[in-house]
């Protein structure tokens, strides 16, 4: 970095010469390995998401409800490279947990799905047991009917043919 100060400060104060010189270094790539090196090492070739812990956000929810004067947590957001909706959502999230943390629990033993299940299909069997009677009791009082009024009946039918 220094030598990048030193080669700027040069260019300025000397003679054309040396601006000629300097502008060659540039082309023939001696000064692109110097900027290189003063690169941002910060920079990742394959950017990753960044997972935040749940301790992470708590602390950084802290942080971000002392910051009360102006400009302190826009600051605090840049310092710690976050958006304000990260904090946003966070805060429901906090919120959503203490909620159901506080909810009353049920007590005794949890429902079992196949159970409820069983029932389910027991109450379909009785239900459709029943409408099976009514209609096998339909049945029989239309075939009596038949006979009643003399009219053929299916056995009848079957015996002529």
């Amino acid at each position: 970095m220094t030598s990048l100060l030193k080669l700027s400060t040069n260019g300025l104060s000397g003679s054309s010469s040396e601006a000629v010189a300097e502008g060659a270094r540039w082309a023939t790539g001696e000064m692109a390995s110097l900027e290189a090196a003063c690169r941002d090492p910060e920079v990742v070739a394959i950017a990753k998401r960044r997972k935040f812990s749940g301790s992470e956000k708590r602390r950084l929810l802290a942080e971000a409800g002392q910051c009360k004067e102006a400009g302190t947590l826009g600051a605090f957001l840049r310092r710690e490279r976050i958006y304000s909706s990260m904090i946003a959502s966070w805060r429901k999230q906090v919120g959503v947990a203490d909620q159901a943390a506080l909810a009353p629990k049920r007590r005794g033993p949890k429902p079992d799905a196949s159970a409820r299940q069983i029932q389910q299909l027991e109450r379909d069997n009785a239900r459709l047991r029943h409408k099976l009677g009514r209609a096998e009791l339909i049945i029989d009082a239309q075939k009596k009917l038949r006979v009643a009024l003399g009219l053929p009946t299916a056995d009848d039918r079957n015996e002529d043919a």
